[in-house]
């Protein structure tokens, strides 16, 4: 294989994507292990190699003496081109080995529209694309990540799928694993062995039945071992667990250049739309001490001369002050910037913001949502108009003439006010910089203007809302666009066809694995890039399949039974409940550090101390 590679890596773009031997890239003697374990992430290198999950997971495994941890990225189209023509199967980037002579497939699933590259990565790779084809000798495929909390979709393809975060339970798998070949056990019988695990799904050990209308009926699991509801998993002291003092240094340009530190996990907001601001709680922070140290061990085996701080909302950390400061002592002297991504319109310092980029000057971006208070408190975002205009002339009378503002159209509730309200606050935007203490205004200001569609998610409180068509999408955007009247407003947004079939896919049950293959087997693949997306072979592979994509776009009612209604996240359903019910109102709810809403997030963490839930 290697000397077909060789020839063929000639003739791609990007051949780095695939030859592995980047810096701090794991070597190791592949005789040497017990395990191999091949990490995919389901997008193209320069995605996937600016995920944090990879790396933090890739550095456990490999702590390991027993495993080699291996990275394997989906293909752009030319080298899959010439792998078939080739006949190279799907390979590792340390080893080249083919995948398919792993002991596990592990997936990250980040993004519903990666759904086809994970088919299209299997078939490259010889592995049967369902979990019930394959055989004994065929690697263990599992996921993770945030699409993995309704697995129903995909349910058919996965062997078993794990809950919440992995840097304790990836452990506790392996360690499962090396017992399973000591005893010369079957494939199931691992399989019922780690659904004993906490925050590990089985999927063939359940039984679903359907309602004539096509809802659930319930959902059964059909051996002893599998546990009638499945717990995510936590990890409630960040300060003890691993994290990797090295990051692989890519040859070429990625999506995120930068050493990463992660701040903290969950988010105290509550905005409704927000899966990731449910999914992550409670809230847990990495004390200063353990930060600068992460810093200080990145920046010495990378060289890069970014450094970012990881969150959800980076301006929500407590000792933020505290932990800028002793950063800033490190990275001035190292001559490298520090990025402060996540910060909030309500509580954004200009003061901090020229500290932290003294080195190199960033843009700033901010994330109003919506353009009508009405709007905003339905979704709970907790902030104002004025907190938008203040944060911006701040940042005008800093020197900034670049700003970027996050908005969505298709929210729950929304109407044509609200929208045309986005294009009245960018507008206000734009004055802000003429009516700043701005010296040089010879340099037009410049609002970037990026809307995207409202997706519905899983284990969020409009997760039984209804999703705009298609056409309703088009038109919403057609209608903001002509609001804009401001040549100094750019604006752009997503494609409304690939939102729907993402929200399609998030709240899907299993019907929909049938979908998947055949839009596999009608070419579907890289649907996240808009040049690779073929709406009409997606249309058609539900067509075959007898599959309406509305009934997935549909609303629910309270007492329906939702695919993924067997995980436990820690929050409850009856908060969520009561949130989409003061959504209706536009009724706001405090956020976790002014007042306790009672989401019952508490009950998953085990440390007291740093945890907002006991603040």
């Amino acid at each position: 294989m290697n000397k077909n590679l060789d020839k063929i890596l000639k003739r791609v773009q990007k051949a780095s994507r695939y030859t592995g031997g980047e810096l701090n890239s794991v070597v190791k003697n592949p005789e040497d292990v017990s395990i191999r374990y091949a990490f995919a992430f389901p997008d193209t290198y320069e995605v996937g190699m600016s995920h944090l999950g990879i790396k933090i997971l890739y550095h456990i495994l490999n702590q390991r003496e027993d495993t080699y941890c291996e990275r394997v990225f989906a293909p752009w189209i030319d080298m899959e081109e010439e792998m078939r023509k080739e006949n190279i199967p799907l390979f590792t980037n340390e080893t080249q080995t083919s995948v398919k002579e792993f002991d596990f497939l592990g997936v990250t699933l980040q993004y519903e529209m990666c759904y086809s590259n994970v088919l299209n990565m299997l078939d490259l790779a010889g592995i049967p694309l369902k979990s019930a084809d394959r055989g004994e000798d065929d690697p263990f495929v599992n996921a993770g990540g945030p699409c993995a909390y309704n697995p129903e979709p995909t349910a058919e393809i996965f062997d078993f799928f794990t809950m919440g975060e992995g840097e304790e339970v990836i452990g506790e798998l392996m360690d499962a694993y090396i017992e399973w070949k000591k005893s010369g056990g079957k494939r199931i019988d691992y399989l019922k062995r780690i659904a004993q695990i906490e925050g590990i799904y089985v999927p063939c050990l359940y039984d679903v039945e359907y309602n004539d209308d096509g809802t659930i009926k319930s959902m059964t699991p059909n051996c002893p071992e599998a546990k009638k509801t499945i717990r995510k998993r936590i990890v409630s002291d960040l300060d003890k667990v691993t994290y990797p003092d090295k990051f692989i240094v890519p040859f070429s340009d990625i999506v995120h250049d930068r050493a990463n530190i992660e701040v903290f996990r969950g988010c105290i907001r509550g905005c409704r739309f927000c899966q990731a601001g449910m999914i992550y709680r409670p809230v847990r922070e990495k004390s200063p001490g353990t930060l600068v140290c992460d810093a200080k061990n990145l920046i010495e085996s990378t060289g890069y001369e970014e450094m970012g701080l990881s969150s959800l909302s980076t301006s929500d950390y407590t000792k933020l002050p505290e932990l800028t400061d002793k950063l800033l002592e490190l990275t001035e002297e190292k001559r490298v910037s520090l990025s402060l991504p996540s910060l909030r319109v309500d509580n954004f310092s200009l003061d901090l913001m020229q500290r932290v980029q003294k080195v190199r000057k960033s843009g700033l971006t901010f994330a109003p949502e919506a353009g009508s208070q009405r709007m905003r408190d339905v979704i709970n975002k907790n902030v104002k108009e004025e907190d938008l205009i203040n944060s911006a002339t701040l940042a005008f009378n800093g020197g900034w003439s670049n700003v970027k503002l996050y908005f969505m159209i298709g929210l729950p509730y929304e109407n044509e006010e609200d929208i045309k309200g986005i294009a009245d606050l960018s507008h206000k935007v734009v004055e802000c910089y003429y009516e700043s203490d701005q010296t040089n205004k010879k340099r037009a200001p410049s609002v970037s203007l990026s809307v995207a569609s409202f997706v519905p998610k899983p284990f969020t409180p409009f997760q039984w809302a209804a999703q705009n068509t298609m056409d309703e999408l088009s038109e919403k955007q057609l209608f903001l666009k002509n609001q804009i009247r401001n040549r100094h407003v750019k604006y752009s947004y997503h494609q409304s066809d690939v939102s729907v079939l993402e929200g399609v896919f998030a709240r899907g049950d299993r019907k929909l694995n049938r979908v998947l293959i055949r839009a596999h087997e009608l070419g579907c693949k890289l649907d996240g890039w808009n040049e690779c997306f073929k709406l009409d072979a997606w249309k058609q592979a539900f067509s075959d399949c007898g599959i309406d994509m509305e009934f997935y776009t549909r609303s629910r009612e309270y007492d329906e039974n939702l695919p993924w209604d067997f995980v436990d996240i820690g929050v409850t359903k009856e908060f969520m409940k009561n949130e989409n019910e003061k959504a209706k109102k536009a009724v706001t709810t405090s956020n976790c550090r002014e007042k306790c809403s009672g989401c019952g997030a508490a009950s998953l963490c085990d440390k007291k101390e740093g945890c907002v839930c006991y603040e």
